[in-house]
């Protein structure tokens, strides 16, 4: 293993007034590949430039396995790095784009070359070794700029939205070869994306920030089904969200009136949030379209909301449907149905929907918080 761990302490970085990274605190354990994400303007590529040392923090500690990094220049901070715009040498080949940094080191001046090869191996580009990168893909143009990046054995490698110039299904693909690439060396990756697809495929964890915040930390399956705010619900993934008022909590179980005095359940399994909730407390109700059910109109359970179909999309393994709900308002929600079922149903007619109330998050309205 190549990766040392990574420590990001109380980070912050103003530009005259505007505060744009506010006291980030991110740790990368060895080996271990960490994606922050993030809309645009959230801070994260700011982060990144601090790590890399193209910016200097206006506050905090940047650490590599407890060594002081934040003063050093980007030089001497041995940190491997790979933009979106792959920035090869487009008059070196492949082989001698890979090695350019093995021969500004002392450590692999003798060796460069072998060592070229065996990262020309571990990206599977031997037989295109003696290529320019303009006779290569994107894909391929991308491997080369990941080699080069590990060649040295970095502490830490750097990644900025490296797949955005791709299309779709190379995207895909390079997702999984990056990652085979980083579990094979060990190395510890900091990955700076836009796209929940991205991160929530490759990663150990995703910090995602908002504001110039971390607002998250945790696992892909963490931040999924426990968001612990609003914003990080609506963010990953998608969610329908439904306004109420807590009825009573009691037993981790919490009940919710909907608008229009329908009553639904779910549980609360934190401590601390059952002793912050009241009765009377508003509440938004947040629901993923494939925890709920659909049934035809009269299902007699409890937490059935009415509603109308109102259009139903293919998208392959699961129709989407569109159901505007017979309460105050009359909001739309989003229903996945595994393809197969979708017979059942048809356009404007009128059904019950049941949500999961194991898998339902909520979130005080005053503060935006998971209950």
């Amino acid at each position: 293993m190549i990766g040392e761990a990574l420590n990001l302490d109380g980070l912050v970085k103003s530009y005259g007034d505007t505060i744009a990274v506010d006291g980030v605190d991110i740790r990368a354990l060895p080996g271990e590949f960490v994606s922050v994400l993030g809309p645009s303007g959230s801070g994260k590529t700011s982060v990144l430039t601090m790590i890399a040392g193209f910016e200097r923090p206006s506050a905090g500690r940047i650490t590599i396995s407890g060594r002081d990094i934040t003063n050093l220049a980007p030089n001497k901070r041995n940190i491997g790095m790979v933009f979106q715009k792959y920035a090869l040498f487009p008059h070196l080949t492949v082989r001698q784009n890979i090695a350019f940094p093995l021969k500004l080191r002392s450590k692999w001046k003798s060796g460069w070359k072998q060592r070229a090869d065996e990262m020309l191996e571990l990206v599977q580009m031997g037989h295109l070794a003696d290529r320019l990168p303009s006779e290569l893909s994107g894909g391929q143009q991308q491997r080369v700029a990941v080699a080069r990046a590990l060649a040295f054995e970095p502490p830490v490698m750097l990644m900025d939205e490296p797949l955005g110039a791709l299309d779709k299904k190379l995207r895909e693909a390079m997702q999984f070869e990056i990652k085979r690439i980083q579990k094979q060396v060990g190395a510890t990756v900091l990955y700076v994306t836009h796209d929940q697809e991205e991160a929530l495929t490759m990663s150990d964890r995703v910090a995602i920030m908002h504001a110039g915040r971390v607002v998250q930390i945790g696992t892909p399956a963490a931040l999924y089904h426990a968001p612990s705010n609003r914003f990080v619900a609506d963010f990953i993934g998608k969610m329908n969200f439904l306004d109420g008022k807590i009825l009573s909590v009691e037993h981790e179980k919490v009940l919710i009136r909907l608008s229009g005095d329908v009553v639904v359940r779910t549980t609360v399994s934190s401590q601390v949030a059952l002793t912050a909730t009241r009765e009377g407390d508003r509440i938004c109700f947040a629901m993923r379209p494939e925890r709920l059910a659909l049934k035809s109109r009269g299902s007699q359970t409890l937490g059935a909301i009415p509603g109308v179909i109102e259009s139903c999309v293919f998208t392959g393994s699961f129709h989407v449907f569109l159901v505007r709900l017979e309460l105050p308002r009359s909001p739309v929600v989003e229903v996945q149905v595994v393809t197969g079922r979708e017979a059942e149903f048809s356009v404007g007619q009128s059904v019950d929907l049941l949500p999961d109330p194991e898998a339902a998050s909520c979130f005080l309205e005053d503060e935006r918080r998971a209950v």
